[in-house]
């Protein structure tokens, strides 16, 4: 199998699943377009009801629906009364509505929107583009599920700032038949996960129930997504017991509804680079759910398991609130499989190692550019053996061709005859037709491996290299890396003898060069820098295996 045409392949390849990818994002999940404040005000809230809520055993009836018709409106503030609360910490700036104890906008603090820019990367938000978390309690004398609204907890202060290590945001209601809740936020510092715990008291002469609730919503509509150059996906996803994750896309919300129970597991939404996320107490017994409302707006959320408190009583119900980057490291200590949300697919063992290695570089150069560098040395040297195996191969096949071109013009269309000739000449000559191409396809998991590990790494978001790249996770602004790509292509070309005849092929290879500078232009400068590294390496060790033959009398 010959070079060129191994290149023509694996470009074809590649570009097919790139636009595999493309047809998957047009037919998938959409992206959310922003909707105006007074659309808001009249989204469906979706929050459980209490005679919705039971014991989960997989029929329609236990699926939480809706027991209110909008998203309740703050009433107008008075006197020292307030409605919404801000919390600022050194990770989060985080609003909560009152009604309900929902978060209904985070901006953050570490993510700008674009690089070097004042305005922050809200990943939550109310007023463009719907996108809460809401949480409450739900169950016999929950007061989220009451027919009369969600009840409307007080706050001792308008805003909160972290100062310390923790921060506590307690709000409280309190029925009036002698139930008190009080609702806590907590905020630690250098952390994006938020617990968020109930302390109930029940004074009220009876045994009650609750359940406790906690849900994503957005809309479904968005002005930004992947193209075929970064395929990404933005949607829901949810893990359990059986299944550590699973994509839920808003198509499978809209076309079926999520009934699951399951010990532990957490429900989330994810964008390219950031995730939302509730989880649930891991020993507890929780059911998940999902929903579309009006066709427009996306929820996935859990109930947990019924507690009851009796009178005189109390009891405490927790949960926690993700709301940041997929940091691998710290999702991994919230929740079994909640670290996949970072998606490399199938080729997540391979991915995965491969981005400890990247971690591991970047620890000790401080730049991540130059660990891209590294790592591309380090995978091309560690698969040298293959590539000097895959272009003796090609070498000796090519050496046979005088004498297939002879068994063609001595067999001419018999191909039985022409097929066992052929095998007789491949064992005498000791030649193995598949040797080019089988150590070519055992390379390719990991460069795409790799390649999912360079997309997917909020770690490159803004990540500086050297001169005007100073965001590898955007393409580069002079498109000097895919110019040098093309051109590293071609001398590889050139560098490797060819034995093609066909005009039209010759014309395809001769074009390929510029078609992948073309293609490279909308990739993130880090891809490209890789994919230039390798091919500059290749070029290396094709000179040097070249030499190796000659001094051996191979061609």
């Amino acid at each position: 199998m010959e070079s060129q045409r191994s290149i023509l392949i694996i470009a074809i390849a590649f570009v097919s699943y790139l636009l595999w990818q493309q047809w998957h994002a047009d037919y998938g999940p959409q992206p959310v377009q922003p909707i105006s404040q007074t659309q808001t005000d009249n989204v469906p809230a979706g929050v459980p009801s209490a005679s919705s809520v039971s014991a989960n055993n997989g029929t329609d009836e236990d699926v939480p629906v809706a027991t209110n018709d909008s998203l309740p409106q703050a009433p107008v503030n008075s006197g020292n009364q307030q409605h919404y609360v801000t919390v600022q910490t050194d990770t989060l700036n985080v609003t909560i509505n009152l009604v309900g104890g929902d978060v209904v906008h985070a901006d953050l603090v570490k993510f700008p929107v674009t690089q070097g820019s004042e305005e922050l990367y809200s990943l939550l938000r109310a007023n463009a583009g719907l996108y809460v978390a809401q949480s409450g309690l739900v169950g016999q004398d929950g007061p989220d599920g009451s027919s009369e609204g969600r009840p409307l907890y007080q706050a001792s202060a308008e805003s909160y700032t972290l100062t310390g290590d923790t921060l506590s945001v307690p709000l409280t209601w309190s029925s009036n038949d002698g139930i008190s809740i009080t609702k806590t936020f907590t905020f630690s510092r250098n952390h994006n996960d938020v617990d968020v715990s109930y302390a109930i008291s029940n004074n009220s002469g009876r045994t009650a129930t609750f359940q406790q609730y906690a849900q994503l919503k957005q809309t479904t509509e968005e002005a930004e997504g992947g193209n075929m150059f970064m395929p990404t996906y933005r949607g829901a996803a949810y893990s359990t017991a059986d299944n550590r994750y699973k994509k839920y896309s808003f198509d499978d919300i809209e076309d079926d509804k999520l009934r699951i129970s399951t010990t532990g597991g957490w429900v989330g939404m994810l964008e390219h680079y950031f995730v939302s996320a509730w989880v649930p107490p891991q020993s507890e017994t929780n059911s998940l759910y999902s929903r579309m409302l009006n066709g427009q707006y996306a929820i996935i959320g859990y109930t947990g398991t019924p507690a009851s408190v009796a009178s005189g009583q109390a009891l405490e119900l927790s949960s926690t609130l993700y709301l940041g980057p997929k940091d691998q490291d710290k999702l991994a200590k919230l929740a079994p499989g909640l670290d996949l949300t970072v998606d490399y697919g199938i080729l997540f063992w391979i991915s995965q190692p491969l981005f400890a290695l990247l971690q591991f570089l970047h620890s000790l150069v401080g730049n991540w550019g130059v660990a891209i560098i590294l790592i591309t040395i380090i995978v091309k040297g560690a698969m040298y053996w293959l590539t000097k195996k895959q272009y003796e191969s090609m070498a000796k096949m090519r050496n046979l061709a005088p004498k297939m071109q002879q068994l063609k013009d001595r067999f001419g269309d018999d191909r039985q005859k022409m097929s066992q000739a052929m095998m007789e000449l491949y064992k005498k000559e000791k030649v193995n037709p598949m040797g080019g191409c089988f150590p070519l396809l055992l390379q390719m998991p990991i460069f795409l491996a790799l390649y999912w590990v360079l997309l997917e790494s909020v770690e490159l978001r803004h990540a500086d290299f050297v001169l005007w790249i100073t965001d590898l996770s955007v393409k580069d602004p002079y498109f000097v890396l895919p110019i040098l790509t093309g051109a590293s292509m071609y001398l590889l070309q050139k560098l490797q003898p060819t034995t093609m005849t066909d005009p039209m092929q010759q014309k395809i290879m001769q074009f390929m060069p510029v078609a992948m500078s073309i293609f490279f232009i909308w990739f993130p400068a880090g891809l490209v820098l890789y994919w230039l590294v390798s091919n500059v390496i290749t070029l290396i060790q094709a000179k040097i295996i070249y030499a190796s033959m000659e001094k051996r009398g191979i061609k």
